[in-house]
């Protein structure tokens, strides 16, 4: 396979998992040790956060009447789409029963999770679409209990337009409260005595790290890093509005990967020329973020052929990734490893992350090979049931006593003879494979 790269990242996902793993092993340990106390120390300390860790509503009041009108209406806006998409992906699956054979029945039942655990953040940017994705796609599901939590901005807490996302969405309760303690006061109970049975939502390494630890106690909605964008363009593409939406995932952060996949190498010089500007020409807190991520993390990749493009695109597994080609169909029919997928110039991941519909909690480094983004599935559990007339017992109890017995599974074999002994008495059974295996 003939690729190029004409810029190769110096570090990957990975490079600081091992502090990362070791600061947040210590802190979930001291705070499930010291309860709520160890969890309001570390507020504290880490949040700058004095007052109550529990949202009043005369707080979600006086946050609600700081909201400019109009970004109420932005937030609406992202609600009703997000939460219509929600429902749209709940009611494509749905419980049924089926008749295996006479008499014998299975079927799945989807029952909703009772306590969600919903992370926002809200340290470097005021994540408000987060609050909606995460709580808006937790109560379609039918999530009884919402907890959600995010770090306190100031004096005064929670971002208000966070918090008014977060309660529009239907949060039942809201901790002020970010990071590891943050995500460990949901999973275990702290402040609301609701253990959260799943774990939600966005965050930094630190908050990526302590849902992979906690997973097995609670679920978690993905294995997650620090977010990503890719970018397959071909000779058709605009430079500049590659360039732009490489820039727009950057400043997310300075771990935050950012790939350009091209057939084209008049595209990635006109890339590789043009980037360094844009990035230069960002607010200050944003420069420094995509200027470090670009430097340690950003690639641009010359592929010979389109089928080639396809397969490192897969290898990388986006979480969120633009095709700007031609020929949309070719390109959608064959790629399969993506978080969530753009399609043509006019769909930016922006779109995506604020207010388009799909849900922006997507899987990172290459998880997107084996998991989609959070939705309303996520929050069902799909279970099983079956039941069975005595006739079709005949059948299955035999069938199982055999196999069992193959298995070398006394026990469970017996669970079959004694419901023939008792529902065909005069009967005779071959209980047993008489034959070696």
């Amino acid at each position: 396979m003939a690729i190029h790269y004409y810029k190769q990242a110096d570090k990957n996902a990975s490079s600081n998992d091992t502090q990362t793993h070791e600061v947040v092993s210590r802190m979930l340990a001291e705070i499930e040790a010291g309860g709520e106390a160890k969890a309001r120390e570390y507020c504290r300390e880490l949040d700058g956060w004095e007052g109550d860790v529990i949202v009043s509503r005369d707080q979600i009041e006086a946050a609600r009447e700081k909201v400019p009108e109009q970004l109420k209406q932005d937030i609406h806006f992202a609600y009703e789409r997000v939460s219509r998409f929600a429902a749209a992906q709940r009611d494509s699956i749905q419980g049924f029963e089926t008749e295996l054979s006479p008499g014998l029945f299975a079927g799945q039942k989807l029952i909703p999770m009772e306590t969600a655990g919903c992370y926002v953040p809200g340290g470097r940017y005021a994540h408000i679409a987060s609050a909606i994705m995460s709580v808006a796609t937790a109560k379609v599901a039918g999530v009884k209990n919402v907890v959600a939590c995010s770090v306190p901005r100031d004096e005064n807490g929670i971002h208000p337009a966070i918090l008014y996302a977060m309660d529009l969405a239907g949060a039942d309760v809201i901790l002020q409260m970010g990071g590891v303690q943050g995500i460990a006061s949901m999973a275990f109970g702290l402040f609301t005595g609701k253990p959260a049975d799943i774990l939600v939502g966005p965050g930094n390494r630190f908050v990526a790290e302590s849902k992979r630890q906690l997973f097995g106690r609670c679920g978690i909605d993905m294995f997650a890093g620090p977010t990503e964008i890719g970018i397959i363009a071909d000779h058709s593409a605009d430079p500049d509005i590659v360039v732009e939406d490489l820039v727009g995932q950057a400043e997310h952060g300075p771990d935050s990967p950012a790939w350009l996949f091209t057939t084209s190498r008049e595209l990635a010089e006109a890339v590789d020329q043009r980037i360094q500007a844009r990035i230069d020409d960002l607010p200050e807190t944003q420069r420094k973020a995509a200027d470090a991520a670009w430097r340690d993390y950003g690639e641009i990749i010359v592929c010979d052929t389109r089928e080639e493009a396809v397969e490192v695109s897969d290898r990388y597994a986006s979480e969120h990734l633009e095709l700007q080609v031609e020929d949309l169909d070719w390109w959608m029919e064959r790629l399969n490893s993506y978080g969530s997928l753009f399609v043509g110039e006019e769909a930016s991941v922006a779109f995506g992350d604020k207010c388009s519909g799909t849900n922006h909690i997507l899987p990172t480094k290459g998880a997107a090979r084996y998991t989609g983004g959070l939705c309303a599935q996520k929050f069902l559990k799909i279970v099983t049931y079956q039941r069975q007339s005595r006739e079709a017992t005949r059948t299955v109890a035999a069938t199982a006593a055999r196999l069992s017995r193959c298995e070398g599974m006394e026990g469970h074999a017996r669970t079959g003879d004694i419901r023939l002994a008792k529902y065909y008495p005069d009967e005779r059974f071959v209980l047993a494979v008489e034959e070696d295996v």
